[in-house]
C-alpha cells in the first residue's frame, strides 16, 4: 500500500474504499469486513450515508488493531454550524463505536460550514480527530476557508475520473498544500468507462483491468482514491495495482480523455433540492 503524507504530518492510505449507497447495515458491514480481508485498511463513510454504524460494527468484529485503520466520515450539511457540528460529530463517534475519527470532513460549503469549521478546529485539538478536511469545495471556497481560519483543510474530496481531470483543482490544491481525494473515480460508469478504446488497449500492455488501469492513474497523479464495490472478486482486483507503472506516454493518452465537465455543479444543485426541498 501506498501512503500520502498530509500537511499535519498524519499517514493516510492512498487507496481506501467507499461505501456510498450501501445502506442496508447488515450489506454494508458484511461487505466491509470482505474489503478489511482483502487488505483494505482506509474506509470513507459519512453521517448522510447512514450506514456509520456498520462501518463501527466491522471494525469490532474485525479483529484489526484500531491504529492500523483510517476511517473517514463527513459531516452533512444540516449540521453545518459550531453547534451542529459538534453534535454531528460526536453522533458519528457513537455509531462508529469509536475514540477518535482519522479524517473528518465537512461535505458540502453550504450553510454557517464557517461554524462548523470552528468546531472542528476544536475537536482536531482536544484530539477526537487526526486531521480534518473538507469534500466538494471549489476552488474560491477552499481558497477563502484556508486564508481567514487558523487551521487548513489537509483534505478535499471531490468528484474525478479519466473524463473529468479536474487539472485546475490539482494545481492549485498542490500550490495549498492540500490533498484531493478522489471520489467516484470510475465516473458512475457512465461513457461507457469500462470499454474506453484506449483504456482498453492499455489494459491489455499490462494485462490488467480497465478498472486497474483507472485506479493506477489516480494513484500516479498524487491522489487518493476511494473505489466502491460490494463484488469480492473487484474488491482484490482493485488493491491489486501496486504491481505495475504506467508510461508517460500512457498517462498522456489518458489525459487527452478530459472532457473538462464539471459533472460536480449539478450534483451539488441536485443534494441542494433535496436537502432544502427546491422546485
Amino acid at each position: 500500500m501506498n501512503y500520502i503524507r498530509l500537511n499535519n504530518g498524519i499517514k493516510m492510505p492512498q487507496l481506501g474504499f467507499g461505501v456510498c449507497r450501501i445502506q442496508d447495515l447488515e450489506k454494508c458491514e458484511e461487505v466491509v469486513l470482505k474489503a478489511m480481508r482483502c487488505g483494505y485498511r482506509l474506509f470513507d463513510t459519512a453521517a448522510i450515508y447512514e450506514n456509520e454504524e456498520a462501518i463501527g460494527n466491522a471494525i469490532q468484529k474485525s479483529g484489526i488493531a484500531r491504529e492500523e485503520l483510517f476511517i473517514t466520515s463527513k459531516l452533512w450539511v444540516t449540521n453545518n454550524s459550531y453547534e451542529g457540528a459538534k453534535a454531528g460529530f460526536h453522533e458519528s463517534l457513537k455509531k462508529l463505536q469509536l475514540d477518535y475519527i482519522d479524517l473528518y470532513l465537512i461535505h458540502r460549503p453550504l450553510g454557517d460550514y464557517y461554524g462548523a469549521w470552528r468546531a472542528l478546529t476544536e475537536l482536531y485539538k482536544e484530539g477526537k480527530i487526526r486531521a480534518i478536511g473538507v469534500s466538494n469545495f471549489f476552488n474560491d471556497s477552499l481558497y477563502d476557508l484556508i486564508y481567514n481560519n487558523e487551521v487548513q483543510p489537509a483534505v478535499n474530496q471531490i468528484q474525478c475520473h479519466p473524463f473529468m481531470q479536474r487539472k485546475p483543482e490539482v494545481v492549485l490544491h498542490q500550490e495549498l498544500n492540500v490533498q484531493l481525494e478522489a471520489w467516484s473515480p470510475f465516473a458512475v460508469g457512465n461513457y461507457n468507462i469500462f470499454h474506453n478504446e484506449q483504456l482498453v488497449k492499455i489494459s491489455k500492455n499490462h494485462q490488467k483491468s480497465v478498472a486497474q488501469i483507472i485506479l493506477r492513474w489516480h494513484i500516479q497523479r498524487g491522489l487518493i482514491v476511494i473505489p466502491k464495490t460490494e463484488n469480492f472478486e473487484r474488491m482484490k482486483e482493485n488493491i491489486d495495482i501496486f504491481d505495475f507503472r504506467l508510461s508517460d506516454e500512457e498517462m498522456k493518452a489518458i489525459e487527452k480523455l478530459d472532457m473538462g465537465k464539471n459533472e460536480d455543479t449539478a450534483y451539488r444543485l441536485e443534494s441542494l433540492k433535496r436537502v432544502y426541498a427546491i422546485e
